[in-house]
């Protein structure tokens, strides 16, 4: 059930305006209005104090075709906010102390509202109709403007994009809202995901990853929560993304859904493929393989051909793009994981544009609502400052060097970072132990679970994380005769010329 709720600034209701209340009829046709609903549920909201409770949320001003009732609403809706009595005679006084009780039509007519309506009783149903009136009013104001704009040649066709998807993203965020449950319905779905969790093998509630001991401190990506997972760059944030997607894909058949906006389609599924038949990206880039190698890659990639997995590849993915791209493989796929690579090459649609902290606020709002919205996990990457860098230590990675915006901490219900200590000339931790090749992943925000880390190995030639105690059973991957280490990337051999990562545009030259 879904329900229609308004914005809370007190000025905006008072800045009601004939452009947004009075409209003009389109090609003869008059715009969609419930006049009598409107004269009814004013008076109600005038009668019963409890028609007032049930419909102060679902209206606003603006939601009126006429202008006098946007007024008169107004003026309720300020009493209401002061906590003061909702009557004729208090509404009348406020609209007289703000000089608009002549324009309404006077005290007559707030009396005549009153004389309409015999009951309060279905004041709520009353005022969804007129809130979906004002939807429909608001789309063909939108449309209108859209297809006007279109036709002038100095339009810049970008911005008439993101323009139109601003505006449609203001109607569904601005008036449609889910209703809030009773304490017995999130009980009962609290207890069945309980059983749920206890009849499932490892008590796994959420969608696993495949990797043990991260598994083991989320317990899986839980429904409604946004995950991201920032790392500096050539610490294998996509490698991570890739095996993970892969692992609840073919090892869990859970539909896996990933939006890139750095790589193509094409080069992530050459990286599954190397991934998956542990044949050298290089290889597979030049078509250098022997017979033997044919069979294996045509043994080892069926798994992959057949799992559930989704990839988008479009540029410049915007926030209105990926709700609606998301919506539509949730329906069609029941996807049961998104991800995003990665978070600072998605746009905003046009909101908070021209300022980039308040643009990726807007993002990391987006995307924790998408989340709540489907019911699934979402995970985004996100880049690090440079900072860490210039820091002295070990160079943990750590919440503050998030970077462009403090929102992506505030809204992530988890954030991991990945940190390889090779990668910084350290060869070994505090017990002597080696880390070539061990990769950390470091869960540094964890809103429903323990902070923790969890170690994993990275094989850099075939860009894959595998569980840290797997490492011994293929020995093959650290073999002196590959001249190639676990943690050695896979498609850079000594002779070869690295091409760096969008995302390195405004960092330094290093792989991603």
């Amino acid at each position: 059930m879904t329900e229609f709720t308004t914005k809370t600034d007190i000025n905006s209701r008072r800045r009601v305006t004939k452009s947004t209340t009075n409209q003009h009829p389109v090609e003869g046709k008059m715009p969609p209005q419930a006049v009598e609903l409107e004269e009814a549920v004013l008076g109600a909201l005038m009668l019963e104090k409890d028609a007032l409770t049930n419909v102060i949320d679902i209206l606003k001003p603006e939601s009126f075709y006429k202008d006098s009732h946007a007024r008169i609403f107004s003026a309720i809706y300020e009493l209401f906010n002061r906590s003061e009595p909702v009557d004729i005679l208090t509404v009348t006084q406020e609209l007289k102390k703000n000089g608009e009780l002549e324009i309404v039509g006077g005290a007559y007519y707030i009396t005549q509202l009153t004389n309409r309506v015999a009951s309060a009783a279905n004041a709520e149903f009353h005022a969804r109709i007129i809130a979906q009136k004002f939807i429909q009013r608001e789309l063909i104001r939108i449309s209108t403007k859209t297809i006007n704009d279109a036709y002038e040649d100095s339009s810049d066709v970008f911005d008439l994009l993101d323009n139109a998807e601003k505006n449609l993203f203001s109607i569904v965020e601005g008036n449609i809202k889910k209703n809030y449950d009773k304490m017995s319905t999130l009980i009962k779905k609290a207890i069945e995901q309980i059983e749920e969790t206890k009849n499932n093998k490892g008590n796994f509630s959420g969608v696993q990853s495949g990797l043990t001991e991260l598994d083991r401190i989320t317990a899986g990506w839980q429904k409604s929560d946004l995950i991201i997972i920032a790392a500096r760059p050539a610490m294998g944030k996509t490698a991570l993304v890739l095996t993970m997607a892969r692992n609840a894909a073919v090892d869990f058949g859970k539909p896996v859904a990933v939006f890139s906006l750095e790589m193509s389609s094409l080069q992530l599924v050459t990286r599954l493929i190397a991934s998956e038949s542990e044949i050298k990206s290089e290889k597979l880039k030049k078509g250098n393989l022997e017979e033997h190698e044919f069979q294996q890659l045509n043994d080892k990639i069926k798994k992959i051909a057949e799992a559930p997995l989704f990839i988008d590849d479009t540029p410049g993915l915007s926030v209105f793009e990926l709700r609606a791209k998301a919506r539509r493989l949730k329906e069609q796929h029941k996807i049961e994981l998104i991800i995003v690579d990665y978070l600072q090459l998605m746009t905003a649609g046009g909101e908070g544009k021209g300022n980039r902290e308040q643009e990726i606020a807007t993002i990391s709002r987006s995307l924790k609502g998408l989340a709540k919205e489907l019911e699934i996990p979402v995970i985004a990457l996100s880049q690090l400052s440079r900072a860490l860098e210039t820091r002295g230590g070990n160079k943990r990675p750590q919440l503050s060097d998030l970077r462009e915006s403090g929102a992506i901490e505030q809204d992530a219900d988890m954030v991991i970072f990945i940190h390889r200590p090779e990668y910084y000339n350290v060869t070994e931790d505090e017990a002597g132990n080696s880390t070539i090749g061990v990769a950390e992943l470091i869960v540094a925000k964890h809103r429903n679970g323990p902070i923790d880390s969890a170690k994993t190995r990275y094989i850099g030639q075939f860009t894959k994380f595998i569980d840290l105690n797997d490492f011994g059973q293929n020995n093959d991957y650290a073999s002196p005769s590959a001249g190639i280490m676990p943690s050695q990337d896979f498609d850079s051999p000594s002779n070869s010329v690295i091409r760096g990562s969008k995302m390195n545009d405004i960092e330094e030259d290093h792989p991603f």
